[in-house]
């Protein structure tokens, strides 16, 4: 499949924002005071997380990128506003003093992950509410909407976001988090992934059952289409009255993290590009082939895409 020229399409990222940290390190001895490993830290790396990667995502491919996030007052936000400089997204980032930025320290050894520290806060109302201020102005100038959703507090009014993208006639683009998905009503697209989908609708025993569950939510939620990826199982696509299955590319599994901000920063690129919807799910199948095959937050270049990486 040929790709867009993605250079004009121009995506809204809204939602959790977090700076992922990596400590790489040896483990050669168990502590003497305590049965734990003893890693001998020797190298370091900061990474854009949450909605921030799927804004990093959507650059990397090409995209004219906004990135609306709340942050607070404290050396990872720098952080983050530096890397996301780095990556060419325009940032609008709201401060919020009393917050802590939202920081997940994973300690690795030998491709391993032993252990994950999250340090992370709800943001205020007020805060909140301004960002809903500026989230109307960046409408206007926007081609589709990514609402990134973490469960950290920042989509709160993500109600009031859906309607004024349908007011707005802009595509809103969400991947859920939690078991309440009734505040994703009225969305264009919801991206769950299997084990997301299965706590809201339960389990089934047959792929018929699967889709009479899928279809009686995307009805119940008047979603336009519902995408439930399934890791090795590849992604399935539901409209009203159809069902279009996308088997996942055969490659080895490095790391998932990350895989869902891929897929829907491909989407969102793909149409706002003018794809369409079969096409934009195919192309997302294809670069979550590829992120997984990568270690921690990454995304995918254009060129991989293309096969000429």
């Amino acid at each position: 499949m040929a790709l867009p020229d993605f250079s004009a399409a121009r995506v809204l990222v809204v939602g959790d924002v977090m700076l992922d940290r990596y400590w790489f390190g040896d483990v050669t001895r168990i502590s003497p005071v305590a049965p734990v490993p003893v890693v001998h830290i020797q190298n370091a790396e900061e990474r854009l997380g949450g909605a921030a990667n799927v804004a990093r995502g959507a650059a990397a491919l090409g995209a004219q990128v906004t990135l609306l996030a709340v942050v607070g007052i404290d050396e990872p936000a720098r952080s983050l506003a530096s890397l996301l400089k780095q990556a060419k997204i325009n940032a609008v980032l709201r401060e919020d003093k009393n917050l802590h930025t939202t920081v997940k320290l994973r300690v690795i050894s030998r491709q391993q992950q032993l252990l994950r520290l999250d340090f992370e806060m709800l943001p205020s109302q007020d805060v909140l509410l301004s960002k809903l201020s500026d989230f109307e102005k960046l409408l206007q100038d926007t081609d589709v909407v990514v609402m990134s959703d973490y469960g950290k507090g920042a989509l709160a009014q993500i109600e009031r976001m859906i309607a004024l993208c349908n007011t707005a006639g802009k595509p809103a683009l969400v991947d859920p988090k939690g078991s309440d998905f009734a505040r994703y009503r009225n969305a264009t697209i919801l991206t769950p992934n299997k084990s997301e989908f299965k706590v809201v609708v339960g389990s089934w025993q047959s792929e018929a059952e699967m889709s009479a569950k899928a279809e009686a939510l995307r009805a119940s939620l008047d979603l336009q289409s519902l995408l439930v990826t399934r890791s090795e199982e590849g992604m399935t696509l539901y409209r009203d009255r159809d069902i279009f299955n996308v088997p996942a590319q055969a490659r080895e599994v490095y790391d998932v993290s990350g895989a869902g901000d891929t897929v829907i920063a491909t989407l969102a690129v793909m149409l706002a590009s003018g794809a369409d919807i079969v096409d934009a799910v195919k192309l997302a199948n294809r670069a979550a082939s590829i992120v997984v095959g990568k270690l921690g937050t990454a995304v995918v270049e254009r060129l991989e895409l293309m096969g000429k990486n």
